[in-house]
């Protein structure tokens, strides 16, 4: 299935009008070449040009249309018209390089090999002429020629005067390997995995580059390489048959939606996530809707993308104006991670109707919806903000694995996050003692996607709000609500504190509250003496009204489950932001005032 649909991605991408989505013919590829040899027409090399540019802050090399290269092994294997300067130019940084005159050998051998088949063109006998006598000596007084030999970069030959066209993208080149390619004999015939019909089958399949993690020459996935997978004499890609032209489009495909300008991929965790429509359609009348997942889920470099493409899919489904082109529109998922040399699929979304899709992104950012703790706090947070605030230190290397997939794939199928989330969260909240926006928006977004899993109304009462829910009468929650009220009026009997109840009874009051909640009930008559009469007053009647729905019989909770403890925090969050929130509570210098006024957090 997801060989199929990558296969069909390629169809309609190798033919696509634009020339920036369109994908290289069989047996070509597109590559960053970052080094060109001028040649003249007798061999001898004009000069080495660095095709690199300047992008951000990192050099940028020029991509070239060139034959597709072969998989690289342990062994010396050249590809044709292009390779690593140890190929084509015979030359390595390396102290010893006993394989040098192999791998010059095997390069020529390829261009030898091509050449009967180009009809005398002279630019493919300008690079044979070098190659039976190599120059590069004439090369070393070139700016980059030590920067070159360091990183055995990847190399390419133009001769002189064809402006920037290689060699190998010479009209009468390409016919040569077209032509070389159908004298080749083909492999073994078996039913094609991808289409079902008898195909030549591919042994080895293309390397898949661009996976967050796995190795950067490229990993598969289709691969077979122990003694084991050779069981009835099938070995390689035997055990799996794709056949070859099969496999050259779904790696070509896959590996122009992990391309790093893609706008078809996104990094979730250590998921590398591709998506794709079976069709471009546009969203909003600016967008392409193939590419609505990355605008709503990726970090971008400008928040105000990532806002407007969230409204503008609000508005679609809540206004149900959605075009019935787009509504139609089939949308493909696939998260990927890497394994050693192979890549592992994490998750996959085979086919689902954007119609369908779309009410379960809206559903995502109203279940992550909160009250922001400061202006700059952003309003619909992407995912990788999310989960970089439950990772220790807020660095993304300490995400744990596989959260991030599971936590993508709740969301595209509607069902209840994961339940490592919520307890990520928590132990979060409590090492660090604080509840944070971020957090927040993770807690509710929990609790609320499992009441409704537990209910059977899609909206059951018990879910939380964005803000402070006074009828929320959930114990665990009103604790939370509690235990802020409590740290706030000792900020106020206390002005300047450096540490609240916060930093030494959160982890506890939110995991055993009967060890010390009368405690803290204790200290409070104690910091309300010093407080003015109105706000005494104003504190007292809302610690009255929090525990009101409270069964006073049983008093506080012996132990709060691992769900309660995210109520409890987001109780705490809700309660702390009422009170920074404009006329929140009143000044503590003004006692004739018993009505809140706003503060900063």
């Amino acid at each position: 299935m997801i060989l199929q649909a990558l296969a069909q991605l390629y169809q309609r991408r190798a033919s696509d009008p634009d020339p920036s989505r369109r994908l290289p013919s069989p047996g070509l590829e597109d590559k960053d070449i970052p080094f060109i040899v001028e040649l003249r027409a007798d061999g001898s090399p004009v000069l080495l040009r660095d095709t690199r540019r300047l992008e951000g802050k990192k050099l940028r090399a020029q991509t070239f249309l060139v034959p597709q290269g072969v998989k690289k092994t342990s062994g010396v294997a050249a590809n044709l018209l292009w390779d690593t300067a140890e190929y084509t130019l015979g030359v390595s940084a390396k102290a010893e390089a006993p394989r040098l005159p192999e791998q010059t050998a095997a390069f020529l051998a390829r261009v030898q090999a091509l050449a009967p088949h180009a009809e005398g063109d002279a630019g493919l006998q300008a690079l044979l002429a070098f190659l039976q006598a190599p120059q590069p000596d004439m090369l070393r007084a070139a700016p980059h020629w030590d920067e070159l030999m360091q990183s055995n970069a990847l190399v390419s030959f133009e001769l002189q005067g064809d402006a920037g066209v290689l060699i190998c993208q010479r009209p009468a080149v390409q016919a040569a390997i077209r032509a070389l390619a159908s004298t080749q004999t083909p492999g073994m015939l078996s039913n094609c995995l991808v289409d079902g019909a008898p195909r030549p089958v591919a042994r080895l399949h293309g390397a898949i580059k661009g996976v967050w993690g796995a190795q950067t020459s490229g990993a598969n996935i289709v691969s077979f390489n122990l003694g084991a997978f050779n069981s009835y004499g099938k070995e390689q890609g035997l055990n799996a048959p794709v056949g070859e032209a099969a496999v050259f489009a779904y790696t070509t495909a896959l590996n122009a939606l992990l391309d790093r300008d893609s706008r078809n991929r996104i990094q979730v965790g250590d998921a590398s996530t591709v998506f794709w429509a079976d069709a471009p359609h546009p969203f909003d009348g600016t967008r392409d809707g193939e590419f609505t997942l990355a605008d709503l889920f990726a970090e971008a470099d400008n928040p105000d993308k990532h806002r407007d493409a969230v409204r503008a899919l609000f508005n679609t489904v809540r206004s149900g104006q959605m075009p019935q082109a787009l509504g139609d529109t089939r949308f493909f998922v696939l998260g990927l991670s890497p394994n050693a040399a192979r890549i592992s699929i994490r998750f996959w979304l085979p086919a689902m109707p954007f119609a369908e899709l779309a009410p379960r992104l809206v559903q995502h950012f109203e279940d992550i919806h909160v009250a922001r703790r400061y202006d700059s706090d952003p309003e619909m947070p992407s995912m990788f903000r999310l989960l970089t605030s439950l990772a220790l230190q807020g660095k993304a290397d300490n995400i744990p694995p596989r959260l991030a997939g599971e936590w993508m794939r709740a969301i595209l199928e509607g069902r209840p996050l994961p339940a490592g989330l919520l307890n990520i969260a928590v132990q979060r909240c409590k090492a660090e003692q604080d509840v944070t926006y971020l957090r927040a928006c993770v807690l509710k977004a929990w609790l609320n996607r499992h009441a409704r899993a537990a209910s059977d109304t899609p909206r059951p009462p018990h879910t939380f709000k964005e803000a402070l829910d006074m009828d929320n009468s959930a114990p665990a929650y009103r604790l939370g609500r509690l235990f802020a009220t409590l740290e706030r009026i000792q900020e106020q009997a206390q002005p300047g504190i450096n540490a609240t109840i916060r930093d030494r009874y959160y982890g506890a009051a939110s995991t055993t509250p009967v060890a010390v909640f009368t405690t803290l009930l204790r200290l409070k008559n104690a910091h309300l003496k010093k407080l003015t009469e109105g706000l005494t007053g104003y504190f007292e009647k809302l610690i009255g009204d929090i525990l009101a729905p409270l069964d006073p019989g049983s008093g506080f909770p012996r132990q709060l489950s691992l769900p309660e403890q995210g109520q409890f925090a987001l109780g705490y969050y809700h309660q702390r932001q009422a009170f920074f929130a404009k006329k929140a509570i009143p000044d503590s210098n003004d006692a004739s005032n018993d009505q809140p006024q706003g503060e900063q957090p």
